[in-house]
């Protein structure tokens, strides 16, 4: 496809079903597909290991009723009774690996974000450095795959505390959303810009088309996303969330600029690093001032919350990076089948 048709794809309403990984996401997609409740033992969810390919894809699934729901799958399946009792009995398990994880994480907003500030002397364990400084347009090409699930849909599941903030820091988060959302441009806003980059390393944009290859260390980025989303009482973590990815964006950015060009990925897949270096340094002292400072200010209770969330983004982070340095040096793919051709 020529990637003005490529562009074109990635306005598609919403993505296919897939095949389970196991047990429970197969019976969410039977349920899906054929409208009736799903089909599982309960202690298959008490015994599921939160981290697996089955729960992370079906709490996926789940999760993405919320947004643009599957083709063939009857809308009002989002508020199915039976499938939020399975969601909420499989988030029970997510969250507590998380806060068993960081058990001895800081509890206060200073404390958690301090490390995150000063830009790190030895940067070998970083992803970007090293797509920077040694990685391969194929290897630009898979990490775009991955990062796909969410950046098609950049800035959503932050849009869903904007209701739960008041005053400062309603203000401060719509404020830097209007930007994530191109400020009144359909063509500038960021998920859009991540469809053209995607078209310049001739990757199909088309919203959801390479969930299947997405591995659970991966889905759980996502998923932890949704999971603060859509859940009020987490609304300091999703803050916590959002807050970390700015503060860490635009240095990272910057090195994936600088690979993109390297590695002649094309002008669009530049730019929508490029985009990110100057806006998300700005973003991120918004979001730390106003949007924290004015959610503290009112809700001091949160703090703690806000620490989490920003702990647990870097831990799946780690993961991620962690689990695609090891395919990569291995010589293997970072996806579950082998990276698209162009």
């Amino acid at each position: 496809m020529s990637p003005a048709t490529l562009r074109a794809a990635a306005t598609a309403v919403g993505p296919h079903l897939v095949e389970g990984r196991g047990e429970l996401s197969g019976a969410v997609t039977d349920a899906l597909r054929s409208g009736r409740p799903p089909a599982y033992d309960p202690e298959q969810v008490l015994g599921a290991d939160p981290w697996g390919e089955d729960v992370q894809l079906a709490l996926y699934l789940l999760y993405e009723l919320h947004y643009r729901g599957f083709v063939g799958v009857d809308d009002a399946r989002e508020w199915d009774p039976d499938l939020l009792r399975l969601r909420r009995a499989l988030e029970s398990g997510f969250l507590h690996v998380l806060r068993a994880e960081l058990s001895d994480v800081p509890k206060s907003v200073e404390d958690a974000f301090a490390p995150l500030l000063v830009e790190p002397v030895d940067l070998s364990g970083s992803l970007s450095h090293y797509l920077e400084t040694e990685g391969e347009l194929w290897q630009l090409r898979e990490y775009a795959a991955l990062r796909s699930l969410y950046h098609l849909k950049e800035a959503d599941p932050h849009a869903w505390v904007i209701p739960r903030l008041t005053g400062r820091a309603k203000a401060a988060m719509v404020a830097v959303e209007y930007d994530e959302f191109g400020a009144g441009r359909a063509d500038r806003i960021h998920a859009q810009l991540f469809a053209d980059l995607m078209a310049d390393l001739e990757l199909d944009p088309t919203y959801g088309r390479y969930l299947d290859q997405a591995p659970a260390v991966l889905l759980a980025t996502v998923n932890l996303m949704s999971l603060f989303g859509l859940h009020r009482a987490l609304r300091g973590a999703l803050v916590g969330h959002f807050a970390c990815v700015e503060v860490t964006s635009s240095p990272g950015s910057r090195r994936m600029a600088h690979a993109m060009r390297r590695c002649g990925a094309g002008p669009a897949a530049e730019h929508f690093y490029a985009e990110h270096v100057a806006a998300d340094a700005v973003h991120e002292q918004v979001v730390r001032h106003e949007v924290i400072g004015g959610l503290l200010a009112d809700e001091p209770a949160l703090e703690a919350d806000i620490a989490f969330g920003c702990a647990a983004t870097v831990l799946l982070e780690d993961r991620l990076t962690a689990h695609i340095r090891g395919a990569w040096d291995q010589g293997h793919t970072a996806l579950r089948t082998p990276s698209p051709e162009p």
